[in-house]
């Protein structure tokens, strides 16, 4: 896979292979490295059973990690570990991939007055696979790059759920254009729409699903309901819509809330039933737990200061890759995977051998 990312330095003078810097990085992280520092420790560490299936004579240094990824390619990284998630997560007969896009910002890229790195994630919510990535620019926002993300994406059949920002008419438009369905939240940057779906008789709608969790301090009672649209809504391809109630009670006391959120969606009644529209909703918020929560607090990845070139980016595309690899190992704890990682050097890459396999 990392053969296919060009390497962006001279001929002359090459040490070392960038697929081996990469693969010695994705382990590194496997490991829980969190900084350059770490991955070059790691490095140096790893052994001769390690160096010895690589073909590594000289161990390369923090340096060598750093200067090298803040000169790579990060569009073609993200496109070959897209390509290769992809890959081995492919549906089964009559499985539909859900994929959940949503944004994350590394804030310890942050340099003065100039915005840290914003990185736009389609996330496949069943398999809790990265199957792309790309940088925002901080002059634009998160909209118009929703479909250069999805781009090199098999849509085919898909389903795609976003926050409330990415309900626009020529999203929903191009989405379906490229065969995929779409589950979008609706809010107040849609006021039309969002008071048509208000005004629908909800009272009337009979309860489809009910569900109930615990987490991060709090259990939450989730309520779902659901109905066609027939007609006066206005927006591209909507068949129905859904109406979320959510009420939450802090588990250490204090006042519960109660939140109401509506959504469309472009999937008829006779493939999506309210109970699987349930599922969708609550699938989307997996690209947070599963994949920036765990960014943010296992990795630490926020307290990562690099800033130079595409550093930052290529860091957070190893992060990515390491859990990728990590969920489809079987994996439910990344913090105790990475612990068990890090007490061998030889489990990295034996992991990612038998994922291979």
């Amino acid at each position: 896979m990392f053969e296919r990312v060009a390497d962006p330095r001279k001929r002359r003078g090459r040490r070392h292979r960038l697929p081996v810097l990469l693969t010695l990085a994705t382990c590194a992280v496997l490991a829980g490295a969190r900084s350059f520092a770490a991955v070059a420790e790691w490095a140096a560490d790893a052994g001769e059973a390690v160096a010895g299936r690589l073909g590594i004579v000289r161990v390369p240094d923090e340096s060598t990690f750093r200067r090298v990824f803040a000169q790579l390619d990060a569009d073609a990284l993200d496109a070959a570990l897209g390509a290769w998630a992809a890959a081995v997560t492919t549906p089964g007969e009559g499985e539909r991939r859900r994929i959940a896009v949503d944004g994350k910002t590394l804030r310890g890229s942050r340099a003065g007055d100039t915005a840290g790195r914003h990185l736009l994630a389609a996330f496949d919510q069943c398999h809790g696979a990265v199957l792309a990535q790309r940088a925002v620019d901080a002059k634009t926002n998160e909209i118009p790059a929703l479909k250069t993300l999805l781009a090199a994406v098999d849509l085919a059949g898909a389903v795609v759920t976003a926050d409330a920002p990415h309900t626009q008419h020529d999203t929903a438009t191009w989405l379906v254009e490229h065969g995929a369905h779409y589950f979008l939240i609706v809010k107040g940057n849609q006021p039309t729409l969002a008071a048509q779906l208000t005004a629908l008789p909800w009272s009337q709608v009979r309860t489809a699903a009910r569900t109930t969790s615990r987490g991060h301090g709090r259990a939450e009672r989730r309520t779902v309901k659901a109905t066609e649209i027939r007609a006066g809504i206005g927006f591209p391809h909507a068949v129905q819509a859904i109406q979320i109630t959510r009420h939450r009670q802090p588990l250490a006391g204090g006042p519960a809330q109660t939140e109401t959120i509506h959504a469309v969606t472009s999937l008829p009644t006779h493939q999506a039933s309210p109970a699987l529209l349930a599922e969708i909703a609550r699938g989307h918020w997996t690209v947070e737990n599963q994949l920036h929560w765990v960014r943010d607090v296992t990795y630490d990845e926020d307290r990562h200061q690099t800033r130079t070139g595409h550093a930052p980016r290529v860091m957070a595309s190893l992060r990515n890759l390491a859990i990728t690899i990590l969920r489809q190992a079987g994996t439910t704890n990344i913090a105790q995977a990475l612990r068990h990682h890090a007490r061998h050097p030889e489990r990295p890459l034996q992991t990612i051998t038998n994922l291979n396999c």
